[in-house]
């Protein structure tokens, strides 16, 4: 019986290999079913930090104005252009993007616009009112054909609402 006890307390050692095996199989598969992020890099230019001390430029200052309500597309020195309201989905981003494309066929060599948001304003706004102002899509030939509006893209700090009602009276 003793002798029994004695091969009992040192013989057993634990076996790994199947443990082992397991892992060789698991660690490549969860690797290739893993789910990774893409990311895409949109390169914006942010304005001057000062614009009292640049010359008054005459040409078209092309703004996207995000409100809580509607986007406004306007031109920095001629006032409002257009007020694009929401639809019962949210904002209207085919519709800013057929009156870009309106503009830039007016301003073929435009390539700057300034998005201005309001601060409560999310990023899946940001992204979309993005992708509507930079490229647009059209069907030729039965193929989707991509074409650039306004790649050039600024990012700032919507004007107060009051102060653009203000602007919107003088420019009448």
């Amino acid at each position: 019986m003793r002798e029994r006890l004695r091969r009992h307390r040192h013989g057993e050692e634990l076996n790994i290999t199947p443990f082992l095996n397991l892992m060789v199989i698991l660690i490549p598969f969860l690797l290739i079913t893993a789910a990774f992020s893409r990311f895409s890099i949109i390169e914006l230019y942010l304005p001057p930090a000062s614009e009292g001390t640049l010359k008054a430029i005459k040409e078209l200052q092309l703004e996207v104005i995000i409100r809580k309500n509607s986007l406004e597309v306007a031109d920095r020195q001629g006032g409002l252009i257009r007020r694009i309201k929401n639809t019962p989905e949210g904002y209207d981003v085919k519709g800013l993007n057929e009156l870009l494309v309106q503009i830039k066929v007016r301003f073929h060599d435009k390539r700057n616009i300034f998005i201005l948001s309001e601060p409560n304003t999310n990023y899946e706004t940001m992204v979309q009112v993005m992708d509507a102002v930079r490229m647009t899509e059209n069907m030729e030939a039965g193929a989707v054909v991509q074409y650039e509006l306004f790649p050039d893209i600024a990012l700032g700090d919507a004007p107060p609402v009051a102060e653009q009602k203000q602007d919107e009276g003088n420019a009448s």
